[in-house]
């Protein structure tokens, strides 16, 4: 019945610090083998190795605990921990190994013990079995977006460098950052669009926002025709909503003026709505193009949107928009 300090001070650091961390684990074993008397103090030696970031050590104990899940969240550090490239992340591809199994450990010991009465493993982290499938899915989908990132910047195609470095073991937001690297390194749109549709898919993750970033991205480098490649990557998907395409063309315009007008005549024809095409004009000052698109609507449509062409002229002292508009009215 000590305090846990009395057996981290006294027993466990002994133990680790003279090498002598398996003798100590045998002898738990041998008083208590399914070591639950054991528990509150393994828990709070966990907490203690934690704090002073002496993770081998800590994942040792885990496993001699049997504690799958917690192991597995050490793995997890172990991958990401102080990576600066995915050429690393590469060659630290066995962890992501060693986190699916300790799950499928898991998964077998729950399922094995389900059937019996319950067993007690109360120190041992639990999941639902949904939770563990989820969780393997996402080991499986990190290895891909690992093999497809490692090959980009090993084959010199990997145009970014961010300080940190996005996996999806972290929150939506950095799991948006993957979906949006996989698709931008690639050779072309094309060759990563699959994996970053399954990241986006898999958590459910705001996919418009995703393109947005990445046709933004695309201005910027100034490769105007994948951001027509992103479109038809995204209409071909075919979860994409009606206005999905037009909504990443209106995204990107923000940044028309470093735009050339041909690439930037281009982009706005590709767009399905006549409105979205006149306020895509208008953001880019074109008054004229949308001058022409408004006429082509149902009359009483057409005159409102005439009307409105003619005071953005009127505004910017466009007198031949201006006096076209008249005419028309």
């Amino acid at each position: 019945e000590s305090p846990s300090e009395v057996f981290i001070e006294g027993i466990f650091i002994p133990s680790y610090e003279s090498g002598k961390l398996h003798m100590l684990e045998n002898l738990l074993e041998t008083i208590d083998p399914g070591l639950e008397s054991w528990g509150v103090y393994l828990i709070a030696a966990c907490k203690y190795l934690q704090r002073k970031n002496y993770y081998h050590i800590l994942y040792e104990l885990q496993q001699f605990m049997k504690d799958h899940v917690r192991a597995a969240m050490t793995c997890i550090r172990f991958f990401t921990h102080g990576a600066k490239s995915y050429t690393e992340l590469g060659g630290k591809q066995t962890w992501l190994l060693k986190i699916k199994d300790h799950l499928k450990v898991y998964l077998q010991e729950v399922s094995r013990s389900s059937g019996r009465k319950k067993m007690a493993f109360t120190f041992r982290k639990k999941m639902s079995a949904t939770d563990v499938s989820r969780h393997i899915n996402t080991v499986d989908l990190q290895m891909e977006v690992t093999k497809f990132l490692h090959r980009c910047e090993s084959s010199g195609t990997s145009k970014i460098t961010s300080s940190s470095l996005p996996t999806l073991f972290g929150n939506n937001d950095m799991k948006m950052d993957v979906a949006c690297k996989v698709m931008l390194e690639g050779k072309n749109i094309e060759e990563g669009f699959g994996i970053a549709f399954r990241v986006l898919q898999d958590f459910q993750l705001e996919a418009t926002e995703v393109y947005s970033k990445v046709a933004t991205q695309l201005v910027k480098q100034q490769k105007y025709s994948e951001i027509r490649q992103l479109l038809k990557c995204v209409n071909e998907s075919g979860v994409a909503a009606k206005n999905d395409g037009d909504n990443i063309i209106l995204n990107c315009l923000n940044e028309f003026k470093n735009i050339p007008a041909e690439d930037l005549d281009n982009l706005i024809q590709d767009m399905d709505s006549d409105e979205n095409k006149i306020q895509a004009y208008v953001m880019c000052n074109k008054l004229r193009s949308a001058y022409l698109v408004s006429v082509r609507q149902e009359k009483t449509r057409a005159v409102q949107l005439v009307q409105h062409v003619r005071q953005l002229a009127e505004n910017s002292g466009d007198d031949v928009v201006k006096a076209i508009c008249a005419q028309w009215l």
